[in-house]
């Protein structure tokens, strides 16, 4: 089963803005889906389940980067159940 991975317009324009200044951030973001394809609540305390129904789950997870140093950005998705779908809806 192979998971998805779409963005909003608004996900797209914040995702490229960062990207100016943290040029580790595609390594990050690739590693994310890596992480969200095997466990797609998350897998850890940095997966937070904001709202449920039954077509969707919508998730706020930290998003780590090498040159954030310890830091972090966070990453608000919907997870499609059915379609096994991934929405990248804000990045922040």
């Amino acid at each position: 089963m192979t998971m998805s991975f779409s963005e909003l317009s608004e996900f797209s324009k914040e995702f490229k803005r960062f990207l100016k200044k943290y040029g580790s951030l595609v390594d990050g973001l690739k590693e994310f889906k890596r992480i969200i394809s095997v466990a797609p609540l998350g897998n850890s305390k940095h997966f937070n389940v904001i709202t449920e129904n039954e077509q969707c789950v919508i998730v706020k997870a930290r998003l780590f980067c090498r040159y954030l140093r310890g830091s972090s950005l966070r990453i608000i998705y919907a997870f499609h159940c059915q379609g096994c779908k991934v929405e990248f809806i804000e990045i922040y």
